[in-house]
């Protein structure tokens, strides 16, 4: 099993649109979202390219916006892992 773990920016929220259309996916087993974080589990990965979008919705207006983190993990192996950073498109 494979978590994606996305730190959501100060003041976002993840839709409830966003949060269907990726339990849509087969490769999607469940999503759980807790504080600020938001957690896709996915049955597994192959060598195939794949692409998640997640629609943030802004609901506190907040200065001096930081990036936030995306770390992919295998759940068995949590030291094999990729992390990469985020902004929003209007920052």
């Amino acid at each position: 099993m494979v978590i994606i773990e996305v730190s959501l920016l100060s003041g976002f929220i993840m839709t409830s649109r966003s949060r269907m259309l990726l339990e849509k996916r087969t490769i999607v087993k469940k999503i759980e979202v807790k504080a600020n974080v938001v957690y896709i589990y996915l049955e597994k990965l192959n060598d195939e390219s794949q692409t998640f979008i997640l629609q943030l919705e802004q609901v506190i207006q907040v200065k001096n916006l930081k990036p936030a983190s995306i770390k992919i993990y295998d759940y068995y192996q949590p030291e094999e892992r990729a992390l990469a950073e985020y902004s929003a498109v209007c920052s």
